[in-house]
Protein backbone atom coordinates (compact mmCIF):
# COMPACT_ATOMS: atom_id res chain seq x y z
CA UNK A 1 0.00 0.00 0.00
CA UNK A 2 1.47 3.53 -0.82
CA UNK A 3 2.34 5.40 2.21
CA UNK A 4 -0.24 8.22 1.46
CA UNK A 5 -2.67 5.99 1.27
CA UNK A 6 -1.68 4.06 4.27
CA UNK A 7 -1.70 7.36 6.25
CA UNK A 8 -5.01 8.49 4.93
CA UNK A 9 -6.08 5.13 6.46
CA UNK A 10 -4.66 5.60 9.67
CA UNK A 11 -5.96 9.28 9.99
CA UNK A 12 -9.40 8.16 9.35
CA UNK A 13 -9.63 5.00 11.92
CA UNK A 14 -7.49 6.80 14.32
CA UNK A 15 -10.25 10.43 14.50
CA UNK A 16 -13.10 7.38 14.52
CA UNK A 17 -11.57 6.22 17.50
CA UNK A 18 -11.99 9.56 19.50
CA UNK A 19 -15.33 10.02 18.41
CA UNK A 20 -16.21 7.03 19.99
CA UNK A 21 -14.46 7.67 22.92
CA UNK A 22 -16.86 10.58 23.17
CA UNK A 23 -19.91 8.60 22.84
CA UNK A 24 -18.80 5.73 25.16
CA UNK A 25 -17.78 8.65 27.93
CA UNK A 26 -13.99 7.74 27.33
CA UNK A 27 -12.44 10.76 27.36
CA UNK A 28 -12.19 13.63 29.67
CA UNK A 29 -12.22 17.44 28.48
CA UNK A 30 -10.00 18.46 25.82
CA UNK A 31 -7.41 15.99 27.87
CA UNK A 32 -6.03 12.51 26.85
CA UNK A 33 -4.15 11.38 23.58
CA UNK A 34 -4.01 8.95 20.96
CA UNK A 35 -1.76 8.12 18.77
CA UNK A 36 -1.20 5.75 15.80
CA UNK A 37 2.13 4.88 13.68
CA UNK A 38 2.05 5.62 10.10
CA UNK A 39 5.59 4.78 8.93
CA UNK A 40 7.32 1.20 9.68
CA UNK A 41 10.02 2.48 11.65
CA UNK A 42 7.62 3.59 14.74
CA UNK A 43 9.29 7.21 14.37
CA UNK A 44 6.45 9.16 12.68
CA UNK A 45 3.02 8.97 14.14
CA UNK A 46 -0.02 10.59 14.38
CA UNK A 47 -1.88 12.62 17.31
CA UNK A 48 -4.87 14.91 18.40
CA UNK A 49 -3.67 18.22 18.54
CA UNK A 50 -4.03 20.47 21.58
CA UNK A 51 -7.55 21.85 22.79
CA UNK A 52 -9.65 19.61 20.42
CA UNK A 53 -12.30 17.81 22.01
CA UNK A 54 -12.39 14.40 21.03
CA UNK A 55 -16.00 14.70 19.67
CA UNK A 56 -15.03 16.91 17.07
CA UNK A 57 -11.57 15.69 15.79
CA UNK A 58 -11.27 15.08 12.14
CA UNK A 59 -8.76 13.02 10.20
CA UNK A 60 -7.26 16.25 8.45
CA UNK A 61 -6.94 17.34 12.42
CA UNK A 62 -4.46 14.98 13.41
CA UNK A 63 -0.50 16.41 13.85
CA UNK A 64 1.91 14.34 12.02
CA UNK A 65 5.57 14.01 13.96
CA UNK A 66 8.21 12.69 14.00
CA UNK A 67 9.71 10.69 17.07
CA UNK A 68 13.28 11.07 16.36
CA UNK A 69 12.63 15.11 15.97
CA UNK A 70 12.70 16.73 19.13
CA UNK A 71 12.37 20.26 17.69
CA UNK A 72 8.34 18.43 17.17
CA UNK A 73 7.98 20.91 20.70
CA UNK A 74 8.86 24.08 18.69
CA UNK A 75 6.07 26.53 16.76
CA UNK A 76 2.42 26.78 16.39
CA UNK A 77 1.37 23.25 16.12
CA UNK A 78 3.26 21.33 18.75
CA UNK A 79 1.66 18.62 20.42
CA UNK A 80 1.14 18.63 24.27
CA UNK A 81 3.87 18.27 26.25
CA UNK A 82 2.87 15.24 28.34
CA UNK A 83 2.01 13.34 24.76
CA UNK A 84 4.92 14.25 23.35
CA UNK A 85 7.07 13.20 25.83
CA UNK A 86 5.00 9.26 26.83
CA UNK A 87 3.46 8.88 23.02
CA UNK A 88 6.75 9.53 20.84
CA UNK A 89 9.31 7.38 23.34
CA UNK A 90 6.38 3.95 23.33
CA UNK A 91 6.26 4.32 19.87
CA UNK A 92 9.92 4.91 19.07
CA UNK A 93 10.74 1.91 21.89
CA UNK A 94 7.94 -0.91 20.99
CA UNK A 95 7.14 -2.55 18.19
CA UNK A 96 4.07 -3.61 19.31
CA UNK A 97 2.78 0.18 19.45
CA UNK A 98 1.24 0.56 16.26
CA UNK A 99 -1.24 2.38 18.05
CA UNK A 100 -1.59 4.09 22.01
CA UNK A 101 -4.57 4.55 23.73
CA UNK A 102 -4.37 6.65 27.05
CA UNK A 103 -7.59 7.74 28.62
CA UNK A 104 -8.83 8.45 32.44
CA UNK A 105 -12.09 6.38 31.87
CA UNK A 106 -13.87 6.04 34.34
CA UNK A 107 -14.17 2.48 36.15
CA UNK A 108 -11.00 1.28 34.94
CA UNK A 109 -9.10 4.18 36.48
CA UNK A 110 -11.36 3.63 39.92
CA UNK A 111 -9.65 0.46 39.63
CA UNK A 112 -5.77 2.02 39.23
CA UNK A 113 -7.08 4.11 43.02
CA UNK A 114 -7.47 1.19 44.71
CA UNK A 115 -4.00 -0.21 46.62
CA UNK A 116 -2.62 -3.09 45.39
CA UNK A 117 -5.29 -3.78 43.22
CA UNK A 118 -4.65 -6.19 40.64
CA UNK A 119 -7.06 -6.93 37.14
CA UNK A 120 -9.74 -9.45 38.37
CA UNK A 121 -10.09 -12.48 36.71
CA UNK A 122 -14.17 -12.41 37.11
CA UNK A 123 -15.43 -12.40 33.98
CA UNK A 124 -15.01 -13.81 30.25
CA UNK A 125 -13.99 -10.46 29.20
CA UNK A 126 -11.97 -10.37 32.02
CA UNK A 127 -9.92 -13.09 30.86
CA UNK A 128 -9.32 -11.66 27.00
CA UNK A 129 -6.52 -9.90 29.29
CA UNK A 130 -5.05 -12.99 30.79
CA UNK A 131 -1.22 -12.10 31.90
CA UNK A 132 -1.22 -8.59 29.38
CA UNK A 133 -1.58 -6.46 32.46
CA UNK A 134 1.51 -4.33 33.59
CA UNK A 135 0.84 -2.06 36.27
CA UNK A 136 3.38 1.50 37.38
CA UNK A 137 1.96 1.72 41.01
CA UNK A 138 4.70 4.66 40.89
CA UNK A 139 2.81 8.02 40.10
CA UNK A 140 5.06 11.32 40.65
CA UNK A 141 3.14 13.76 38.47
CA UNK A 142 2.50 14.44 35.09
CA UNK A 143 4.86 13.14 32.11
CA UNK A 144 7.02 16.12 31.14
CA UNK A 145 10.40 14.59 30.75
CA UNK A 146 11.77 12.22 28.00
CA UNK A 147 12.72 9.79 31.16
CA UNK A 148 9.53 9.42 31.50
CA UNK A 149 8.49 7.75 28.25
CA UNK A 150 11.13 5.47 28.70
CA UNK A 151 9.96 4.31 32.38
CA UNK A 152 7.00 3.28 31.06
CA UNK A 153 7.88 2.05 27.81
CA UNK A 154 10.10 -0.59 29.85
CA UNK A 155 7.28 -1.53 31.65
CA UNK A 156 5.17 -2.80 28.33
CA UNK A 157 8.30 -4.83 27.44
CA UNK A 158 7.27 -8.37 26.64
CA UNK A 159 3.71 -9.20 26.43
CA UNK A 160 2.27 -6.79 27.98
CA UNK A 161 -0.29 -4.82 26.03
CA UNK A 162 -2.11 -2.68 28.75
CA UNK A 163 -0.90 -0.85 31.60
CA UNK A 164 -2.97 0.21 34.55
CA UNK A 165 -1.32 3.74 36.01
CA UNK A 166 -1.41 4.49 39.26
CA UNK A 167 -3.74 7.20 40.50
CA UNK A 168 -3.79 8.11 36.88
CA UNK A 169 -5.92 6.13 34.12
CA UNK A 170 -4.87 3.45 31.75
CA UNK A 171 -2.90 2.95 28.13
CA UNK A 172 -3.43 0.35 25.55
CA UNK A 173 -0.88 -0.85 22.95
CA UNK A 174 -1.89 -2.72 19.92
CA UNK A 175 -0.49 -3.23 16.08
CA UNK A 176 -3.84 -1.27 15.07
CA UNK A 177 -6.04 1.43 15.62
CA UNK A 178 -9.02 -1.14 15.12
CA UNK A 179 -7.52 -3.63 17.59
CA UNK A 180 -6.39 -1.01 20.47
CA UNK A 181 -9.97 0.39 20.56
CA UNK A 182 -11.76 -2.95 20.29
CA UNK A 183 -9.28 -3.51 23.45
CA UNK A 184 -10.12 -0.25 25.16
CA UNK A 185 -13.47 -1.25 24.66
CA UNK A 186 -13.95 -4.60 26.50
CA UNK A 187 -11.20 -3.46 29.27
CA UNK A 188 -13.76 -0.61 30.17
CA UNK A 189 -16.41 -3.14 29.94
CA UNK A 190 -14.86 -4.92 32.24
CA UNK A 191 -13.99 -2.40 34.86
CA UNK A 192 -17.02 -1.56 35.13
CA UNK A 193 -18.46 -5.01 35.99
CA UNK A 194 -15.44 -4.86 38.93
CA UNK A 195 -16.46 -2.15 40.38
CA UNK A 196 -19.86 -2.68 40.02
CA UNK A 197 -19.31 -6.11 41.71
CA UNK A 198 -17.02 -5.19 44.12
CA UNK A 199 -19.67 -2.72 45.10
CA UNK A 200 -21.63 -5.54 46.71
CA UNK A 201 -19.84 -5.94 49.35
CA UNK A 202 -20.22 -10.40 48.28
CA UNK A 203 -17.58 -12.46 47.68
CA UNK A 204 -16.35 -12.09 44.52
CA UNK A 205 -16.77 -16.02 42.01
CA UNK A 206 -13.22 -15.61 40.69
CA UNK A 207 -12.35 -17.48 37.43
CA UNK A 208 -10.06 -20.35 38.32
CA UNK A 209 -6.46 -19.95 36.58
CA UNK A 210 -6.58 -22.28 34.58
CA UNK A 211 -10.09 -21.65 33.08
CA UNK A 212 -8.55 -18.01 32.55
CA UNK A 213 -5.27 -18.43 31.08
CA UNK A 214 -7.56 -20.82 28.60
CA UNK A 215 -10.16 -17.91 28.05
CA UNK A 216 -7.53 -15.77 27.22
CA UNK A 217 -5.70 -17.62 24.67
CA UNK A 218 -9.50 -18.20 23.26
CA UNK A 219 -10.25 -13.98 22.73
CA UNK A 220 -6.44 -13.36 21.51
CA UNK A 221 -6.83 -16.50 18.88
CA UNK A 222 -10.87 -15.69 17.96
CA UNK A 223 -11.38 -17.20 14.83
CA UNK A 224 -12.74 -14.38 13.07
CA UNK A 225 -11.73 -10.86 12.88
CA UNK A 226 -13.05 -9.83 15.53
CA UNK A 227 -11.46 -6.56 16.13
CA UNK A 228 -11.86 -5.58 12.64
CA UNK A 229 -15.25 -6.37 12.63
CA UNK A 230 -16.95 -4.30 15.38
CA UNK A 231 -13.88 -1.22 14.27
CA UNK A 232 -15.77 -1.35 11.11
CA UNK A 233 -19.24 -1.82 12.47
CA UNK A 234 -18.50 1.49 14.54
CA UNK A 235 -17.26 3.37 11.14
CA UNK A 236 -20.28 2.33 9.56
CA UNK A 237 -22.34 4.07 12.33
CA UNK A 238 -20.69 7.69 12.14
CA UNK A 239 -20.66 7.64 8.09
CA UNK A 240 -24.44 7.78 9.14
CA UNK A 241 -24.55 9.93 11.71
CA UNK A 242 -20.92 11.73 11.64
CA UNK A 243 -19.41 11.45 8.22
CA UNK A 244 -17.45 14.68 8.60
CA UNK A 245 -14.58 12.52 11.01
CA UNK A 246 -13.16 11.15 7.62
CA UNK A 247 -12.33 14.88 6.19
Amino acid sequence: MAQASRESRIRIDLAAAFRWAARLGMHESIANHFSAVVGDDGSRFLLNPVGAHFSRIRASDLLLLDATQPDAMQGANAPDPTAWYLHAELHRRLPQAGCILHTHMPHATALCCLQDFEFLMLDQNACRFHGRIAYDRDYAGMALEPSEGARVAGLLDGNKSVLFMGNHGVLVVAPTVAQAFDELYYLEKAAQLQVLALSTGRPLALVPEPVAALAGRQWNNYPTRFSELHFQALKDILDRDEADYAD
